[in-house]
C-alpha cells in the first residue's frame, strides 16, 4: 500500500472510530472479558505445566533411585507414525533390594539409604458400644526408619533415637509426647517436621514387607543417596545412571529401568498422586480454552458483523468517491485493534487476580488437589498476560478482516447457507458418534456437536429467524393490533439483524444446559445404581472384614479396596491408556451386601485370583464376556491376563472392574480395606454388641456414604450413615474437579455470552434510533413502539431459548444414552435459572435502548 493510500486508511480509521464509538464499545467489553478469562487459563496453564511433586523427606537427598511411576505404550495409527501414550500410576512401584548395595559402590556416594515407607493404625482394643452416630476410626501413621530421616533431613529436638522395635520416634506434628504410646510403640523421641513415626531400619523393613520379583527378596520404596562433600549432582547422577544400567536392575512390577532422580523431579517418589493429578489439570485447562476461544468467535464475529453491518450505506458511499475494498477493509482493521488491543491488555490484568482466586477455590475442595502437587507462578510468568492480549488482539484483527471482506459481497447468501448446513450435519454426526463412545470420548463428541451446531446456527442465524417470524408472523398481526404488525414488518425486512441477535441467546442456553445437564444426568444415573447395588446395612471403617466378622449377628461382610488400573486399547488406531477406578472385594462376603447385577456369569469366581467381573459397557466395547481375558495393568504398572468371571450392569456405582481383594492388594501402596461392607441379620444386635471395630457408623436403610471418599488412609474418619456407594469418588476419580471446572466453565463462558446478548441487542438498539424517531414522526405512540420491542424481545427470548434447546437435545441424548442407557435429566433449577437469564438480558438489550431518545421523539 502506498504511503497516501496509508495516510488516506489512518484518516478513514479515525474518523470512523470517533464516529462509531458507540458501536465499538460493545466490542470493548466483550474483548476485555473474553481476554480476561483466557488470561486467567493461560496462568493456569502455564503454572501447571511448570508443576511438580513437592520435595520433602528426600530433600537433603543428590538422587533418589526409584522405580518408574509412569507407564507407556506404542501403537501406530493407521497411515501414521507410531505414537507412544504414557499413564501416570498411583500405587507404589518399588525397588528391589540389591539395588542398595549396587549404589553403595558408587564413586562419590556417600551413604545409599533405603526407604521402607509403611502405614500403622492404632490399636483399637474392644471400645465401649460405640453410639450409633458412629465413633472415630484408629489414628494413622505413616512409618519409616530412623536412618531415612537423615534423607530429609529430620533431626531430634527431644528424646533419643529408637533402639528395637518396641520404641519410635514422632514428628513434632505428631502432637504427642516423650513416653506416651502410639500404634503400639513407645515414644522415645521428637523429630522435627510431620507426624511421622520413625522407628529401627529392622523394624522399618519388617513393617513393610514388600516382596520383591517372585517374593524371593525384600523390595524398598526408594533408595536416597547422600553424596560425598565436593561431588556434583550432574557428575553422582550420570555415575549412578551408568551404574543401574551395568547392574541391570529393574522394578519389582513391570520390569522398567530404574529411575535415578534430581532436582523437582525428585519428589514424583514422595507424592504418587502429584504427577497424574497435573495431567488431569492440563488437559482440563486446555480444554476450557479451547472452549473458550471458540466462544469467543462466535461472539466477536456476531458483534464484529452487527458493528460493520450498521454502515453498508457509509460503505457504499466510500466505495462511489473512490476508496477502494481493500482500504475499507484496512480502515476496519485498524479500528479494530485502535479498539481491541486496550481492551485486550485491560482484560489480560484483570485476569492475573482471577489466577490465584481460581487455585484457592481448587485447593479449598479436598481431593482435587493433592496436598504434594507445587504449582510454582515464578514473575516471569505473569508476562503471558501481554502474550494473551496479543492473542486476542490479532484473533479480533482476524474476525474483522473475514467480516469486512464478506459485506456487500455477491452470493455470500449461498455460501453462508451452504457453509451453515454443513456444519449442522457435522454436529449431528458428532452427536451420533457420541452414542458408539463412551466416558470421556462421548463427553468430548458431544461438547463438539454442541459448539458445531451452534456455530451451523450461527451462519444459519437470518434464515431461522425468519422462519420462526413466519410462524408467528400472523399471530402477532391479528393478535398484537399495531404494535404486533410493526414488529412482524421489522423482522420480515430486517432478518439479518435479528438472526444476530439470536445467536448468542442460542448459545448461552445450549451451552449451559449441555454442560450443568450432562452432569446431573450421570450423578442420579449413578446414584440410582449406588443404591439398588449396596444390599449392606452396615458400614465399618478403621477395620477388617476378617474382625467385623466375629461380631455376633454379622451374617457377612467384604472388605472394599479402592486402587486404579491402567487399561491400553485403540480407537480409530490411536492408542490410548486410560486410567480407571477399580474395587477389590471378598468374593464370599458379597451375598447381603454388595450386588453389582450380575447379567452373565458368576461372581463367585472372584474367589480365585487370576479373575475380574466387568462392567457390561466395557465388556461390550472390549468384546468380552464370561471365559474371556483382560489385558489391564495394576495400580503399579504390573501386567495382569486376567479371565473374566461375571459381567455386571452396575458400573456407573462400582467403576468397570471388580477384581479379588487378594489379586489387588499386593500392588497397592496401603492395602487396607477403605470400607467393610456387612450383612447382619440384626442391626441393632450388632451395634449392642460393639468390639473391635473402629467406628460402627450405624444400622438402617443404606442411603449414602460407604465408600466416600476419605477412610482410613485418607486420615480415618467415619463417614455418617451405612449407606450406598457415592458414585462420585468411585466411579469417576476427579470428578469433584470436573465439577469445579464446569460451573467454571458455565459461569465464564455464560457470563460472556450474557454480555453479547446485551451488547449486541444495545448495538442493534442504537443503531435503529433513527428508524424508531421515523416511526413516531409517522404517528407511532411511545406506548405503541415499547410494545413492539416487548414483542421483539419475548420473540427472541422463546426462539432463542427454544432453539437453544433444540440444539442441546441432540447431544445431550446422544451422550445420556451411550453412557447411561436412558434419557438426560434436566434439572428445573438450573433451566429456569437459564431461562430467567435470557429473559432479563434480553429484555434489557431491547428495551432500555429503544426507550431512550428515538423512542421519545
Amino acid at each position: 500500500m502506498s504511503p497516501r493510500a496509508d495516510s488516506a486508511v489512518r484518516l478513514l480509521a479515525a474518523k470512523s472510530l470517533r464516529t462509531h464509538r458507540k458501536a465499538w464499545t460493545a466490542v470493548f467489553a466483550a474483548v476485555a472479558v473474553t481476554s480476561a478469562l483466557v488470561g486467567a487459563l493461560a496462568l493456569a496453564l502455564g503454572s501447571t505445566a511448570l508443576g511438580h511433586a513437592r520435595v520433602e523427606r528426600y530433600a537433603a537427598a543428590a538422587v533418589v533411585v526409584a522405580g518408574d511411576q509412569e507407564i507407556r505404550w506404542t501403537a501406530k495409527p493407521w497411515g501414521s507414525e507410531p505414537v507412544t501414550e504414557r499413564a501416570g500410576l498411583t500405587e507404589r512401584v518399588r525397588v528391589p533390594e540389591e539395588t542398595v548395595a549396587v549404589l553403595r559402590a558408587v564413586p562419590g556416594v556417600r551413604e545409599a539409604i533405603p526407604d521402607h515407607v509403611s502405614v500403622v493404625r492404632d490399636p483399637v482394643a474392644d471400645p465401649a458400644p460405640p453410639a450409633p452416630g458412629g465413633s472415630p476410626a484408629p489414628r494413622v501413621h505413616e512409618v519409616r526408619s530412623w536412618d531415612a530421616a537423615r534423607l530429609a533431613p529430620r533431626r531430634l529436638v527431644e528424646g533419643r533415637a529408637p533402639r528395637d522395635g518396641s520404641e519410635t520416634v514422632a514428628g513434632r506434628e505428631a502432637g504427642v509426647r516423650v513416653g506416651e504410646t502410639v500404634a503400639g510403640r513407645t515414644v522415645v523421641g521428637i523429630a522435627d517436621g510431620p507426624a511421622t513415626l520413625y522407628v529401627t531400619a529392622a523394624e522399618a523393613r519388617k513393617q513393610a514387607g514388600h516382596p520383591g520379583p517372585g517374593g524371593a527378596a525384600d523390595a524398598v520404596d526408594a533408595v536416597g543417596i547422600l553424596a560425598e562433600p565436593g561431588v556434583p549432582v550432574d557428575t553422582l547422577h550420570a555415575r549412578v545412571r551408568a551404574a543401574l544400567d551395568r547392574a541391570g536392575l529393574t522394578d519389582t512390577a513391570s520390569g522398567q529401568p530404574l529411575r535415578a532422580l534430581t532436582g523437582d523431579g525428585r519428589g514424583v517418589a514422595e507424592h504418587l498422586a502429584a504427577p497424574p493429578a497435573r495431567t488431569e489439570l492440563l488437559q482440563l485447562f486446555a480444554a476450557v480454552s479451547g472452549t473458550v476461544l471458540l466462544v469467543a468467535v462466535l461472539v466477536l464475529a456476531s458483534l464484529v458483523a452487527q458493528a460493520l453491518g450498521q454502515r453498508a450505506a457509509e460503505r457504499d458511499l466510500l466505495l462511489s468517491v473512490g476508496a477502494t475494498p481493500r482500504q475499507i477493509r484496512a480502515a476496519a482493521g485498524r479500528e479494530a485493534t485502535r479498539v481491541a488491543g486496550p481492551a485486550a491488555l485491560l482484560g489480560a490484568l484483570a485476569g492475573v487476580p482471577l489466577f490465584p482466586a481460581l487455585w484457592q477455590v481448587l485447593r479449598d475442595r479436598p481431593g482435587v488437589v493433592p496436598e504434594g502437587l507445587e504449582l510454582p507462578a515464578p514473575p516471569w510468568l505473569f508476562a503471558t498476560a501481554l502474550v494473551v492480549a496479543a492473542l486476542v488482539t490479532g484473533l479480533v484483527r482476524l474476525v474483522v478482516l473475514f467480516t469486512a471482506r464478506g459485506a456487500g459481497t455477491p452470493g455470500k447468501g449461498t455460501a453462508r447457507r451452504v457453509g451453515g448446513l454443513v456444519l449442522l450435519f457435522a454436529g449431528v454426526a458428532s452427536a451420533g458418534t457420541a452414542t458408539a463412545m463412551g466416558g470421556a470420548a462421548a463427553a468430548a463428541a458431544a461438547g463438539a456437536a454442541t459448539v458445531t451446531l451452534v456455530a451451523g446456527c450461527a451462519l444459519l442465524g437470518p434464515w431461522i429467524a425468519r422462519a420462526a417470524m413466519r410462524v408467528l408472523d400472523r399471530p402477532f398481526r391479528r393478535l398484537g393490533g399495531a404494535p404486533g404488525r410493526l414488529a412482524a414488518a421489522g423482522a420480515d425486512a430486517h432478518s439479518r439483524r435479528l438472526g444476530a441477535a439470536l445467536v448468542p441467546v442460542v448459545l448461552v442456553t445450549a451451552f449451559a444446559l449441555v454442560q450443568l445437564s450432562a452432569g446431573t444426568t450421570m450423578e442420579r444415573a449413578a446414584e440410582a445404581q449406588a443404591r439398588t447395588a449396596t444390599t449392606a446395612d452396615l458400614a465399618f471403617t478403621g477395620t477388617t472384614a476378617e474382625r467385623v466378622r466375629r461380631l455376633p449377628g454379622v451374617a457377612a461382610a467384604t472388605d472394599v479396596l479402592r486402587s486404579t488400573v491402567v487399561l491400553a486399547r485403540t480407537e480409530a488406531g490411536t492408542p490410548r491408556l486410560e486410567r480407571l477406578p477399580v474395587l477389590g472385594v471378598d468374593a464370599n462376603g458379597l451375598r447381603g451386601t454388595l450386588d453389582p447385577g450380575v447379567v452373565a456369569g458368576d461372581l463367585a469366581g472372584l474367589a480365585r485370583t487370576g479373575t475380574v467381573a466387568v462392567g457390561v459397557t466395557m465388556a461390550d466395547s472390549l468384546d468380552v464376556r464370561p471365559g474371556s481375558t483382560v489385558e489391564l495393568r495394576l495400580g503399579d504398572g504390573t501386567p495382569r491376563r486376567l479371565r473374566v468371571v461375571a459381567v455386571y450392569e452396575r458400573s456407573l456405582a462400582l467403576g468397570e472392574f471388580l477384581l479379588p481383594k487378594a489379586e489387588l492388594a499386593p500392588h497397592m501402596s496401603d492395602p487396607y480395606p477403605a470400607r467393610v461392607l456387612a450383612a447382619s441379620d440384626s442391626g441393632e444386635r450388632v451395634l449392642a454388641a460393639g468390639g473391635p471395630t473402629g467406628g460402627v457408623l450405624a444400622a438402617g436403610d443404606p442411603t449414602r456414604g460407604v465408600l466416600a471418599a476419605g477412610g482410613p488412609a485418607a486420615g480415618g474418619k467415619s463417614v455418617p450413615g451405612a449407606g450406598a456407594v457415592d458414585p462420585e469418588q468411585v466411579v469417576m476419580p476427579g470428578a469433584e474437579l470436573n465439577g469445579i471446572v464446569s460451573a467454571a466453565i458455565v459461569s465464564a463462558i455464560g457470563g460472556l455470552t450474557l454480555l453479547a446478548v446485551l451488547s449486541t441487542l444495545t448495538l442493534i438498539g442504537a443503531g435503529r434510533r433513527g428508524e424508531l424517531r421515523l416511526l413516531g414522526q409517522v404517528g407511532a405512540t411511545t406506548g405503541q413502539l415499547r410494545r413492539m420491542l416487548g414483542l421483539e424481545a419475548g420473540f427472541l427470548v422463546a426462539t432463542g431459548l427454544i432453539l437453544g434447546a433444540a440444539v442441546a437435545a441432540l447431544p445431550l441424548f446422544s451422550f445420556a444414552w451411550a453412557l447411561t442407557g436412558g434419557l438426560p435429566h434436566v434439572d428445573p433449577v438450573h433451566a429456569g435459572l437459564i431461562a430467567g437469564a435470557v429473559l432479563l438480558t434480553v429484555t434489557a438489550g431491547v428495551l432500555l435502548p429503544g426507550t431512550g431518545r428515538g423512542v421519545r421523539g
